[in-house]
């Protein structure tokens, strides 16, 4: 295993929203996994946002080591993504090589990163970056439709109307959102979750703290 910088950017929220023409895709409630694909040699390493391990046996072993909860989460990439991804990415990207898949890690029942064993699994394919950066959603959207990638919920302009509906919970989502424009140098992103999610993690962090503090007071 090695440590690395942050993998992927933090997503700011929709404070800082330009009001722009966007995709807004489906943000998932799972875990961020990123996986390095190069043209001579195909997948040679994944990991989370900070840290990175080999694309072989012995790498995914360390890896299931160090991240109990999503030790199924190298064989569901290579049983669902590798062939149909690498085709892809062979394609399109060989002058970009190499390139860095962006992908979501969930279940039925995962909640704020946390996942249950005995539910089924799936992996979302959500962005991709180049040694330019990250791609804009158009070029995302274009080139890796024909594989299960994030769900695109809105397009069209970023405007507050849109911003609101999101947190009512008024386009089925679960999380909330990723919204993402322009190209290059000008592609900007923001989050929008729902106040049904936010209302979740506040209920989530009191019944930790009420566990803690229950804890506290039976060992003194």
């Amino acid at each position: 295993m090695a440590r690395i910088g942050l993998c992927y950017p933090k997503i700011p929220g929709s404070r800082q929203a330009p009001l722009e023409r966007c995709i807004a895709f489906e943000k998932y409630d799972g875990t961020n996994l990123h996986w390095v694909w190069q043209a001579e040699q195909g997948w040679t390493h994944f990991g989370m946002r900070r840290d990175r391990f080999e694309f072989t046996p012995a790498g995914i072993e360390a890896f299931a080591a160090a991240h109990a909860e999503c030790r199924e989460a190298p064989a569901i990439f290579v049983r669902d993504w590798q062939e149909p991804l690498g085709d892809v990415l062979r394609e399109q990207f060989v002058e970009s090589s190499p390139v860095v898949a962006f992908t979501e890690f969930f279940g039925p029942g995962s909640f704020a990163g946390r996942h249950r064993d005995a539910e089924p699994k799936t992996i979302k394919l959500f962005d991709v970056g180049t040694p330019c950066g990250l791609i804009g959603a158009e070029t995302f959207e274009a080139r890796f439709k024909t594989l299960d990638i994030a769900r695109v919920v809105y397009r069209g302009k970023l405007t507050g109307r849109f911003i609101h509906d999101v947190r009512e919970g008024r386009y089925g989502v679960q999380e909330g959102v990723v919204c993402k424009g322009g190209e290059g140098a000008g592609l900007w992103m923001l989050k929008i979750k729902t106040a049904a999610y936010q209302r979740r993690l506040q209920e989530a962090s009191r019944r930790r703290l009420g566990e803690l503090l229950g804890m506290n007071r039976a060992m003194r």
